[in-house]
């Protein structure tokens, strides 16, 4: 018969069972069970529930009635040793675990069962032993948990000397202390520390939620507070009672005593023998500290400490680099009528990662404007320096007119022989914003994208050179210009390639998620700006980064024309599909879209005559002339005193047609003597 209650009467239960013990086991404190598997049921006897610390009443003959006395832990350690027996085939088991008595205390407890099995060799039934193990475990278990605390210590040590290995900053310190994990290797409720700042204490860190007291994120190191004390000593302050931190701090209690704090720790901070500051570890349910723990405590905190250190000093590294690269990059942006502009710079996240990354805005004559992209080798404060030289002379190349081509390769030069062995990429871009002709040349850097005035966005791919300083060295300064128009509302982006690196990614495909974020960004040019700087933030960019955004404003701001030039070297093919280009750009953005065909071919025609029979460049010049009706002015100037004459092309001829093809299409056509050279004109009059 079970004890605890009735045995049913609708199950089949072996004619043996229960089993009776030898009356040998009760004399030593054991006690006998008996399993039946086929039923659940399982019979103990007096002595087993005795040992279990259960009454009759209490068990009800289930094994699950036991659940109360058996840790969860413990108690699935049990079932899966004895679901392993039952599997396996063995003919016996055993185990050591332990039980919670009624008044809270754990006892070591060691059962040993034998399965029974039918003669398919399916267990029916397991008959076993229980008996209280803590007496024989006693000096075992005391061991046992010696060498487990220290075990716990040493893990401890090196679970958080790990975590503060990756602070690069103090706040990435107070992280890696402060959170949840942390504060669990600690055995803490919560954390306070404290930084030396001219004589101050600043609170850094404030302990649980809701901890703060009022005055004390700046206190005195002479001040009555745990902190103030072991900063003075350089000592340890160890509170192993709330009546002693009432008694040692009666102020500070007062505020606090309602977090129930029943022990507490305060670590002094010293690196290279000076306190840089101070941290407290608050504790609840912990009933004073042994030697073994303050011994870790001190030790942690010397790790703490010079974990700190590292990172104050990274932090004022990295604000030396960033106010270094801050100062060599254009104070203010200038206001430029037909465009709108933004930029942005990003640095690096930590130490002197920082470097040659810049933008600048060059306003020119004529309503163009030049934008630069660039970053300078490396990440130090030497290529921040190297940086701040390259802009200003490739902003002087700009403004003494040269073409953008030539801009580039002086620069080139110029870094080549400055004393650096930095080389430096780039992307000039100069914009006529009358007729939106965009030229751009590239010196291996990225290329740039242009947002559509629809939203779409789309990869410029430019045909490039060297980057600056290496094509000198080599003796490769032709950087080829790439022409294409930027229409009114139509964008033009720049960047370095820290806002297209990912780890582990290829560059095309940060190109591309780069382009589908301006597809899907906003209208407005700062908030756009804003948003790609704020997915290289939560990318958590290693690299810094400089962005330039050029807008050219909608057409119905662009008003009557202006002037465009360009120079045509000889020779240079591509030189001369971008003149082709620029025209054609000009027309239509000027209103002579209905003569644009008849426009670009005498022009077309004014400049190979000019690039045949001489051996110099020619210069086009396009303007709008105001007056009682406007016209459209071509001019094409060389270097030859030779004036054109006009003459019949023979009847197989190809040559001889040119003035005459200039003389029926335009409106007025002259020469005009030059000091170096002559200029041939034309006119049309736009509609």
């Amino acid at each position: 018969m079970c004890h605890g209650g009735p045995v049913p009467t609708a199950v089949s239960l072996p004619e043996d069972w229960p089993a009776h013990p030898d009356r040998s086991l009760s004399l030593n404190r054991m006690g006998s069970f008996d399993w039946d598997l086929v039923t659940g049921l399982m019979h103990m006897d007096s002595a087993a529930l005795e040992v279990f610390d259960t009454t009759d009443e209490e068990y009800d003959g289930r094994p699950e009635s036991l659940s109360p006395r058996v840790p969860p832990a413990e108690g699935a350690r049990l079932d899966a040793l004895v679901s392993s027996a039952l599997k396996s085939g063995v003919d016996s088991y055993g185990a050591y675990f332990r039980i919670r008595c009624h008044d809270g205390t754990l006892r070591w407890t060691h059962t040993q069962g034998r399965v029974m099995r039918g003669p398919d060799g399916r267990p029916y039934r397991i008959i076993g032993i229980v008996r209280d193990a803590t007496e024989e475990l006693s000096h075992s278990a005391e061991r046992l948990g010696l060498d487990e605390e220290r075990r716990r210590q040493t893990s401890v040590v090196e679970s958080t000397t790990a975590a503060l290995a990756h602070a690069r900053t103090v706040q990435d310190v107070i992280d890696a202390l402060g959170d949840a994990h942390g504060l669990e290797r600690l055995g803490s409720m919560g954390m306070v520390m404290g930084l030396v700042e001219a004589g101050r204490i600043h609170l850094v860190a404030e302990g649980p939620a809701g901890s703060f007291v009022p005055g004390t994120r700046y206190t005195r190191i002479d001040e009555q507070y745990p902190m103030s004390e072991v900063v003075r000593s350089l000592q340890p302050r160890f509170l192993d009672s709330a009546a002693e931190f009432a008694a040692g701090y009666p102020g500070l209690w007062a505020k606090i005593s309602s977090m129930h704090i029943s022990a507490a720790a305060y670590l002094p901070l010293i690196a290279q023998a000076r306190p840089i500051g101070a941290i407290g570890l608050l504790y609840r349910d912990k009933d004073g500290f042994t030697q073994e723990e303050r011994n870790l405590l001190v030790a942690l905190g010397s790790s703490i400490a010079q974990s700190l250190q590292r990172a104050m000093l990274l932090e004022q590294e990295h604000d030396l680099a960033e106010g270094l690269q801050q100062a060599m990059l254009p104070r203010r942006i200038p206001s430029v009528p037909g465009a709108e502009i933004a930029v942005r710079y990003r640095s690096a996240k930590m130490g002197q990662d920082i470097g040659g990354d810049w933008y600048d805005v060059i306003p020119l004559p004529g309503g163009r404007v030049g934008a630069v992209i660039g970053d300078v080798q490396g990440h130090d404060t030497h290529a921040a320096a190297v940086m701040g030289q390259l802009r200003i002379v490739l902003r002087a190349y700009a403004a003494e007119g040269h073409s953008p081509a030539t801009v580039m390769a002086r620069a080139s030069v110029f870094l080549h022989e400055l004393d650096t062995d930095r080389f430096a990429t780039c992307t000039y871009a100069e914009v006529d914003l009358s007729t939106g002709v965009l030229q751009l040349v590239r010196a291996g850097h990225i290329d740039p994208l242009l947002r559509t005035r629809d939203g779409g966005c789309e990869r410029l791919a430019l045909e490039g050179g060297m980057p600056l300083g290496l094509s000198a060295e080599f003796g490769l300064l032709e950087y080829p210009v790439t022409t294409v128009e930027l229409g009114p509302g139509e964008t033009l982006l720049l960047c370095t390639d820290g806002l297209v690196e990912q780890p582990g990614a290829d560059l095309d495909d940060g190109v591309r998620l780069l382009a589908s974020l301006v597809r899907t960004g906003p209208a407005d040019l700062a908030l756009l700006a804003d948003r790609l700087c704020e997915v290289v933030d939560d990318r958590g960019g290693d690299d810094d980064m400089a962005l330039l955004l050029l807008r050219r404003e909608a057409e119905e701001v662009q008003q009557a024309g202006g002037r465009l030039q360009q120079h045509v070297a000889p020779g240079d093919p591509e030189a001369l599909v971008s003149a082709r280009h620029m025209i054609g750009a000009a027309v239509r953005t000027w209103g002579a879209r209905e003569r644009a065909d008849e426009i670009e071919l005498v022009a077309d025609e004014l400049i190979v005559n000019a690039l045949m029979h001489t051996d110099g460049p020619a210069i086009v010049t396009l303007r709008v002339l105001t007056g009682p009706e406007r016209r459209l002015r071509v001019e094409v100037e060389d270097r030859s005193s030779a004036l054109p004459r006009r003459r019949e092309a023979g009847d197989s001829g190809v040559s001889g047609r040119g003035l005459m093809l200039v003389d029926r299409l335009a409106d007025v056509w002259g020469v005009e003597s030059r000091g170096s050279g002559k200029c041939v004109w034309c006119e049309f009059t736009m509609p």
